[in-house]
C-alpha cells in the first residue's frame, strides 16, 4: 500500500508553484486606492488587479457631463499621469504583476503604466502584467467600448506589435470570456466565442503590411485568457480542459506554431458573480470556494493567476476585510493543502474525457458557424451574437423564476437565520460623493500646471498617428508624459474615429412564469383606461455598461403588453427625460449597477420636475443598500428593485400597479374590477 501511495504522489521538493494571487480592487481615488494594494500586498497577495472607474475606461475626465455619480465607483479614478503615479506610490513596478481591466482605453493606461515604470528606473523589458485589451466583448456584455469595431480592433493590434517588440514579458491581450458568462453565455458559448475573438485578433495582426511574420508565434505566445468558473462544477472543469485543447489545435493547425511553449494556454480567472445572491448572503463563500475548485483542482487546465469576488458583491462595494477573506480562501488552497504536490488528478477519468470531448465538437461547430457569418466582428456587427447571449440570459432567468434551476435561498429554502455579517455600520464599504468634487478639483489644478504648448502637440502627434495607421503607442506615452488627459485622449482619437453607438431593440422570444399571465391583465386593463397601450421607458443614465438587465426587463415588459422604450447604455438624464415627454411615458424605469444611483437618479427627477413630468413614477433596479432605498423613495421613486427582485414576472406586476396608482392619484380609484397582485 505504501508503494501505491508514493507512485501517485509527487516529491515535496517539486511542489507546483502557486498560480498568482489577486484581488480585483481599486475605488475612489488613486491615494486610497495605493493605500488599499500596498495592504493586500502585505497580507500576502501576488499580484495586481486594477478596477478604474467608467470615466477612466470610456475615455472622460472627472468633470464630463457623462462623468457625473461616476466617479471612484467601480474602480479607482486615473485621469492623467499624476494620478497613475500616486497609484502606483511606493509600488516597485520592476518586481510587479499587474493586472488591468481596460479596453477601449487600454493604449493609453498603459502609456501612463509605462510613463510611470520609467518614472521608476524600471526597464521596460522587464515589465510583467497585462492589459485585458479585448475590446470585441465589450460590445456584447460589459458596455465599456468607445470607437467603432474597426478602429477599436486597430488599437487593440497596435497594443500587441508595441508589446512584443518593447515589452516582451507583458500580455497585450487577456481574451475575455468572463463577462460573456456573466451576460448570460453557457459554456460552449464562452468557449467560442472567446476563441473566435482571439482569432479575430491574431487573423489582424497578420495581415498587418508592417508585420515581421517570424514574431508571429511570439505573438500567439502572449495572448492570455481571462475566464469565468461557475458553480457547475464538473463542466466548469471540463471546459477548461477543452479550452486548452481547443487552443492548442487552432495554434497548430490555423495558424502552424510548432513550438509547444507558445501553444500554451495561459488564463487567468475570476469566478462567477452573475450567481452571487443577495439573499442570505453568506451562502456566496461557499459557492466562491467551489467556483476556485474547478479552475485549481485540474493541474493540466490550472489558473496561471486567481482573483476571487467577495461574498457581499451583491450587496455593494466590499471592504478591505471581504477581500482578505477571498485571499485567505485561495492562500489555504494552495498553501495548507498538498494539491500542488500531484499531477492531474483528472487523467484517465472516463466522465471527464467524455465532458471534454463534447464541449469540443460543440465549439468546433459554433466556432465554423462563427466563421460562417464572417468571423466575431462581423458576427457582432450583425447583432447575431449578441441575440445568442440574450437569449440564453434569458433562458437562464426563466429557469430560476420556475425553480428548475435552484438557488439556495432565492428559489429553494428561502427561511434562514439573519447573517451577523450584514448587521451594523460598515457592512459595505461606501464611496463619497466628495471623491467626485474632488476630483475635478484636482484635474483643473493639473491642467493649470502643465505646459499648454506642449499637450498641444503631443494630442496633434497622436492625431496624425491615428489619421496615418501608424502605431498609436508611442504617441500615447508622449502624451502621457506631456500632461495630456484621460479625457483629452478619448476625444481626439473620437473625433478621427468616431463614437459607437450600439443598436438596441434586440427581438428575441422570452419565456414566462404563471405571473405574466397576472401582469397582462393588469397591463390590458390599464390601457383600456388609459385609451392607448402603457409606455414604459427604460433608462440607463450615466456611463454603466452593464445592460443585461436593463435588456431583460425590456423584452419581458413587451411580451405581457407594455410599449417599451431602450435606447441602451449611457444616456444622460437630460435624454431620458426628453424619451419620457416624447414618448408620453406612463412610467420610466432607471437601470443604474454602478453603484451611482443616489446622484443620478437625483438628476432625472430635477429635470423631469423641470419639465413638467414630476407626475410620471420613476422605479429603479440596481445594486442598492437598504440605506439608499430608502434616500431614493424619498426623492420620490415608487418602487426599488435590486438583486433579490429575480422574479421578472412579478418586477412586471409591480410595474403594472406602479401605473396604476399613478392612474388613481389623477382619476380617482377605478370601480372596474382587476387582478389582484403584489406590489414590490
Amino acid at each position: 500500500m505504501g508503494a501505491s501511495v508514493a507512485e501517485t504522489r509527487s516529491d515535496k521538493s517539486s511542489r507546483d508553484k502557486p498560480w498568482i494571487i489577486r484581488t480585483y480592487a481599486g475605488h475612489s481615488t488613486a491615494a486610497e486606492s495605493n493605500k488599499l494594494y500596498r495592504g493586500n500586498l502585505a497580507k500576502g497577495q501576488t499580484g495586481l488587479s486594477v478596477a478604474f472607474d467608467l470615466p477612466t475606461q470610456t475615455g472622460y475626465d472627472p468633470d464630463h457631463e457623462l462623468s457625473r455619480g461616476e466617479v471612484g465607483k467601480v474602480g479607482v479614478s486615473i485621469a492623467h499621469l499624476g494620478d497613475m503615479r500616486t497609484l502606483f506610490q511606493d509600488i516597485p513596478l520592476a518586481q510587479m504583476n499587474t493586472s488591468m481591466t481596460i479596453n477601449a482605453t487600454a493604449p493609453w493606461l498603459l502609456a501612463l503604466y509605462l510613463a510611470v515604470a520609467e518614472e521608476q528606473g524600471a526597464p521596460i523589458a522587464a515589465l510583467q502584467g497585462t492589459t485585458q485589451n479585448d475590446i470585441i466583448k465589450e460590445y456584447l456584455s460589459r458596455g465599456t467600448y468607445v470607437f467603432p469595431p474597426a478602429p477599436s480592433l486597430r488599437l487593440t493590434k497596435d497594443v500587441i506589435l508595441f508589446t512584443t517588440r518593447n515589452v516582451p514579458k507583458w500580455n497585450p491581450m487577456n481574451v475575455c470570456s468572463y463577462h460573456l458568462q456573466e451576460a448570460g453565455a453557457t459554456p460552449v458559448q464562452e468557449l467560442s466565442y472567446a476563441l473566435a475573438i482571439a482569432i479575430a485578433v491574431l487573423d489582424t495582426v497578420r495581415e498587418d503590411p508592417e508585420f515581421d511574420a517570424a514574431s508571429f508565434p511570439e505573438v500567439f505566445g502572449r495572448i492570455s485568457f481571462f475566464v469565468n468558473a461557475g458553480l457547475r462544477f464538473v463542466t466548469e472543469i471540463c471546459k477548461m480542459r477543452a479550452f486548452s485543447e481547443l487552443w492548442d489545435e487552432i495554434a497548430r493547425e490555423r495558424y502552424g506554431i510548432d513550438d509547444p511553449k507558445k501553444r500554451i494556454f495561459r488564463y487567468g480567472v475570476q469566478v462567477n458573480s452573475l450567481g452571487l445572491t443577495e439573499q442570505q448572503p453568506e451562502n456566496n463563500v461557499h459557492r466562491i470556494l467551489i467556483e476556485m475548485l474547478a479552475v485549481t483542482l485540474s493541474k493540466r487546465a490550472r489558473a496561471r493567476a486567481v482573483q476571487l469576488p467577495a461574498w457581499n458583491e451583491a450587496l455593494g462595494l466590499p471592504r478591505p476585510w471581504d477581500q482578505q477573506w477571498s485571499m485567505r480562501m485561495q492562500q489555504i488552497l494552495a498553501f495548507e493543502t498538498d494539491l500542488l504536490e500531484y499531477d492531474d488528478i483528472f487523467d484517465g477519468s472516463h466522465v471527464i474525457e467524455a465532458k471534454v470531448e463534447e464541449l469540443k465538437a460543440q465549439t468546433r461547430a459554433e466556432l465554423e458557424r462563427i466563421g460562417g457569418i464572417g468571423g466575431a466582428v462581423a458576427a457582432v456587427e450583425t447583432g447575431a451574437l449578441k441575440r445568442a447571449l440574450v437569449e440564453s440570459n434569458a433562458r437562464r432567468i426563466s429557469a430560476i423564476e420556475a425553480g428548475e434551476q435552484i438557488v439556495v435561498g432565492v428559489n429553494k429554502w428561502q427561511q434562514g437565520e439573519p447573517s451577523p455579517l450584514t448587521a451594523g455600520e460598515g457592512a459595505i464599504f461606501s464611496v463619497s460623493e466628495t471623491v467626485e468634487m474632488e476630483a475635478q478639483s484636482r484635474i483643473r489644478e493639473w491642467r493649470g500646471r502643465r505646459d499648454e504648448n506642449a499637450v498641444g502637440q503631443a494630442l496633434d502627434a497622436l492625431e496624425r498617428a491615428a489619421r496615418s495607421g501608424t502605431n498609436i503607442m508611442p504617441p500615447s506615452i508622449e502624451a502621457a508624459k506631456a500632461g495630456v488627459t484621460t479625457g483629452e485622449w478619448g476625444a481626439r482619437l473620437r473625433a478621427v474615429f468616431g463614437e459607437y453607438r450600439a443598436p438596441t431593440g434586440v427581438t428575441v422570444e422570452t419565456v414566462s412564469s404563471g405571473a405574466a399571465e397576472e401582469a397582462k391583465l393588469l397591463i390590458a386593463d390599464l390601457g383600456e383606461r388609459l385609451g392607448e397601450t402603457p409606455k414604459l421607458v427604460v433608462g440607463k443614465p450615466g456611463l454603466d455598461g452593464h445592460s443585461n438587465g436593463a435588456e431583460q426587463i425590456a423584452l419581458r415588459a413587451r411580451d405581457v403588453g407594455f410599449d417599451v422604450t431602450y435606447d441602451g447604455i449611457r444616456q444622460t438624464p437630460a435624454e431620458i427625460v426628453a424619451k419620457a415627454k416624447e414618448t408620453g411615458a406612463h412610467v420610466v424605469g432607471l437601470s443604474i449597477l454602478s453603484g451611482s444611483h443616489v446622484p443620478l437618479v437625483r438628476e432625472v427627477r430635477a429635470k423631469m420636475r423641470e419639465a413638467g413630468l414630476d407626475h410620471i413614477p420613476v422605479v429603479v433596479g440596481g445594486i442598492i443598500s437598504p440605506e439608499d432605498e430608502l434616500v431614493l423613495k424619498n426623492m420620490g421613486v415608487r418602487a426599488v428593485y435590486t438583486p433579490k427582485d429575480y422574479a421578472i414576472d412579478q418586477i412586471m406586476v409591480g410595474l403594472a400597479k406602479v401605473v396604476e396608482k399613478g392612474l388613481e392619484r389623477r382619476d380617482g380609484p377605478s370601480n372596474q374590477p382587476r387582478a389582484e397582485a403584489q406590489v414590490y
